[in-house]
């Protein structure tokens, strides 16, 4: 089975043909007020496999970023995957931006959408039962995001965050 990677909305488009689990990202021409870009859009299989691809995608994606925002950013990666799929309807697409600010630091957006799903979104994340195995995941999205959202409806579900690092000190003049 093929599945489609592009690059982002606001840039040049190149399209590729690619196997499930090998993510491709580019880098994308340069807005006002970004000293890079880059954005990662892949299909991610409606199956079990959603959150073990999605994960591999966010690494190529966030290559070179330290350790503690790739890991976050897996986390939550793997547990918006995992709620579309468990709960949505195919298909399944994950987008991850990385913006570096001409001020400094990094700003990853990730998002993942799916086909919709028959139920209304939770107006906050619901506290899981102590002893339950599932449950988890928009809690974790939550006290590890800087913002996020969710957006659920018949047509279409769309989990968003946005993770920030401020420059190092080292790298910001006096």
């Amino acid at each position: 089975m093929r599945h489609r990677t592009s690059t982002s909305r606001s840039r040049p488009a190149i399209v590729l043909e690619r196997d499930v689990g090998r993510p491709a990202s580019f880098a994308g021409q340069c807005d006002v007020g970004v000293a890079g870009a880059t954005t990662l859009i892949t299909d991610l299989p409606y199956g079990p496999k959603a959150a073990e691809v999605a994960r591999d995608a966010v690494a190529v994606a966030l290559r070179g970023t330290e350790t503690d925002l790739l890991d976050d950013a897996r986390l939550i990666t793997s547990e918006l995957a995992t709620n579309a799929f468990a709960s949505g309807s195919p298909p399944l697409v994950l987008c991850v931006d990385r913006t570096t600010p001409t001020t400094g630091g990094l700003e990853v957006e990730i998002t993942v959408t799916d086909g919709g799903c028959s139920h209304a979104p939770p107006s906050s994340p619901p506290a899981p039962e102590e002893e339950a195995e599932s449950g988890r995941g928009l809690v974790i999205v939550e006290a590890l995001a800087d913002a996020w959202s969710l957006t659920t409806g018949s047509h279409g579900t769309r989990a968003w965050c946005r993770l920030t690092r401020e420059p190092s000190p080292s790298t910001t003049s006096t």
